[in-house]
């Protein structure tokens, strides 16, 4: 029998739109939602002009309305009820095998058991029982395990990277060993290897350091990663041991990563908590790539980083100031569909 050839998409690869989880009154935004719709809407109105945008929302009149300076066009609704808005997490990840397009339905457990997360985690479903995919794709119910967008990055050659933090965290997926949850990744994924990260964290994440906000493949020989400079910031020792594993890494022909310092984001608090900031959660879409900046003078010095890693691609910052008030940003609440999908 033939093997099945089997890969995970990098976000870099051609798109046919972005997913979105609108917030409303619901969600914990309840007493912000005019300010997070705002960044939301910012968010659309970009993504709208180089590809399509699904937004799930509890009402598509409404939203019409807040959106009318959009690309309509590009733009498509499913009434769906939903706990929160972390695309990332609750969303699809899509694989291809064999050339066809797998819609893989992980468990979503609210980064284990933290938050309530019973609709979203049954999101994934609706929208395809809804045929909002193309027919061609294929729906595979993986929710024996418990796996979120923002915990993995793929450079589409067989290569992952994550954190063992995250991954080996409690309320996720504790009855496998750790060698038996990477054999289930390389079977699913259609993998070659692993790259497991014992170090690096942020302040006031929830996510057990999901990898999208410390380090991230821009092509299959780069990585941008977050960098501490000062010593007497909390995370200075764990940044500094993450880097030192990242040099560490080597390509499959077994080189060097090219590697892009990220400043670490000037500290934001809500009420003397530290807020996980971070401009490692950019968005990859065609032609652009989208940066959560938050109103400092690091925002520059980080757009200037990222265009070097994509020279060929518009680099475009969006306030998240609002987002990082309930600890997530810009990657956290998107998730991006591979061409051949919506």
């Amino acid at each position: 029998m033939n093997k099945k050839h089997i890969i995970l998409p990098p976000e870099w690869a051609l798109q046919s739109g972005v997913l979105l989880t609108w917030p409303h009154e619901k969600t914990d935004w309840a007493d912000m939602l005019e300010e997070v719709e705002d960044c939301f809407s910012q968010i659309t109105e970009v993504i709208s002009k180089y590809e399509k945008v699904l937004i799930v929302c509890p009402d598509q009149k409404e939203l019409l309305k807040k959106l009318a300076h959009c690309n309509l066009k590009n733009i498509l609704f499913q009434e769906i009820s939903s706990d929160d808005t972390w695309a990332r997490d609750h969303g699809p990840i899509t694989i291809s095998i064999d050339g066809k397009m797998v819609i893989c339905d992980f468990t979503f457990n609210g980064w284990g058991l933290k938050f309530t997360s019973d609709l979203d985690n049954q999101l994934t479903a609706s929208l395809f029982n809804k045929g909002v995919f193309q027919e061609e794709c294929r729906y595979e119910n993986h929710q024996d395990l418990i796996l979120e967008g923002g915990s993995i990055e793929s450079d589409g050659e067989g290569t992952l990277l994550t954190t063992k933090e995250c991954l080996f965290s409690e309320n996720r997926n504790n009855d496998l060993s750790e060698e038996q949850l990477e054999q289930q990744l390389i079977e699913l994924f259609g993998l070659k290897r692993i790259l497991w990260l014992s170090s690096g964290y942020l302040a006031g994440d929830d996510t057990d350091s999901h990898i999208d906000t410390l380090a991230r493949f821009c092509d299959a020989k780069t990585i941008a990663y977050v960098k501490c400079d000062d010593p007497t910031d909390e995370h200075f020792i764990a940044l500094h041991q993450m880097e030192q594993e990242i040099k560490s890494f080597r390509t499959l022909a077994n080189e060097p990563y090219k590697l892009i310092e990220l400043p670490m984001a000037q500290a934001e608090f809500d009420n003397e908590q530290r807020l996980p900031a971070t401009y490692a959660n950019f968005l990859i879409i065609n032609g652009a790539v989208l940066v959560p900046i938050y109103n400092s003078p690091r925002d520059n010095i980080a757009m200037s980083q990222l265009k070097i890693a994509f020279p060929d691609r518009e680099i475009i910052g969006i306030d998240c100031r609002s987002l990082i008030k309930q600890h997530g940003s810009l990657h956290c609440i998107t998730m991006q569909f591979p061409v051949g999908v919506i």
